[in-house]
């Protein structure tokens, strides 16, 4: 990534809505929306549908597997997204791996605190289970506050009894709500999105009356025993960079196969840049190796991105 691209990306990054800013939920959701959202690639069919009793999106690739699906939990603090926003991300996750993704619409705080996000995924996990989605042929996926939910997800599904996925990736996870990390203070001036004040707002929001330190809000806390392997990306320049390292290694020391990847200069969610950056159409890609690798099934090839057709 060139100084010229990294100037041009922290700018717009700095134009998304923080949650210390004295807007109301549905002015940052606004403002979100119209910053953040970029439409499925042309080879992704999208349509309206219904997991777990909550809307979804779901994205089918030319040319998709017949087995096999995605579950995507967008990002936005728990306050903040839709899949929408996150069309695009997801989408470009989809193509890449060759599989149909459902991209769920959870229930957002204030209006619904913790633990109304987690129980929409496990209900969206379960229908996917209960309507005949092999769970060896099922894959998650999540960014920033939907990389926790991912987690968050399986360990309710672990607790309710039910199988793990074949696998698990998460862009810059949120997986503190204490705020504990020591990333949170050392890369704040580095991090072009995100103030501890701010990340503190949707915490706050989302928990409630509750405990931030709960293992459902909270993952990094708690045994991740029995969980799927897993790939952690996390951008070297933002507050959560630490939730992501800590992650990798509770995961590594519950015996689960965890990969840590850590992009130099870059912030959160850069894999949002796709087709603007090549970091994260890079990284998208080793996403996407990542998931299909672990699942017993054919899938379509991995797409190549922009310009590697020829090489």
């Amino acid at each position: 990534m060139s100084a010229q691209q990294r100037h041009a990306l922290d700018a717009l990054l700095r134009s998304v809505p923080r949650g210390d800013e004295p807007h109301t939920p549905a002015e940052q959701r606004s403002g979100f929306a119209a910053a953040m959202t970029r439409p499925a690639p042309d080879d992704v069919t999208t349509r309206r549908t219904v997991v777990g009793g909550r809307p979804a999106l779901e994205l089918e690739p030319a040319g998709a597997a017949d087995r096999g699906r995605l579950l995507y939990l967008h990002g936005g603090g728990y306050v903040l997204g839709s899949p929408d926003t996150h069309t695009g991300l997801a989408g470009e996750l989809a193509a890449r791996t060759g599989l149909r993704a459902t991209s769920v619409d959870y229930r957002l705080a204030p209006e619904h605190a913790f633990p109304a996000a987690v129980e929409d995924g496990l209900a969206a996990y379960r229908d996917l289970l209960e309507t005949g989605t092999d769970p060896r042929e099922l894959v998650l996926a999540g960014d920033s506050a939907g990389g926790g939910l991912a987690l968050a997800t399986l360990l309710a599904a672990r607790k309710a009894g039910l199988p793990q996925p074949a696998a698990v990736v998460v862009f810059s996870p949120w997986v503190d709500l204490t705020l504990s990390g020591e990333s949170m203070r050392t890369r704040a001036d580095a991090d072009p999105i995100f103030t501890e004040a701010g990340i503190r707002a949707f915490a706050d929001l989302y928990i409630g009356a509750g405990d931030p330190g709960d293992p459902l809000a909270s993952p990094v806390f708690t045994d991740l025993t029995g969980l799927p392997p897993l790939l952690v990306q996390v951008g070297a320049n933002e507050v959560l960079l630490d939730d992501a390292v800590r992650l990798a290694a509770r995961a590594g020391a519950a015996g689960v196969e965890a990969t840590l990847e850590i992009g130099a200069g870059l912030p959160h969610v850069y894999q949002g840049e796709h087709g603007r950056l090549e970091e994260a159409d890079a990284a998208l890609d080793r996403a996407a190796r990542f998931l299909t690798a672990h699942l017993p099934v054919p899938v379509a090839p991995v797409r190549p991105r922009s310009g590697e057709e020829d090489r």
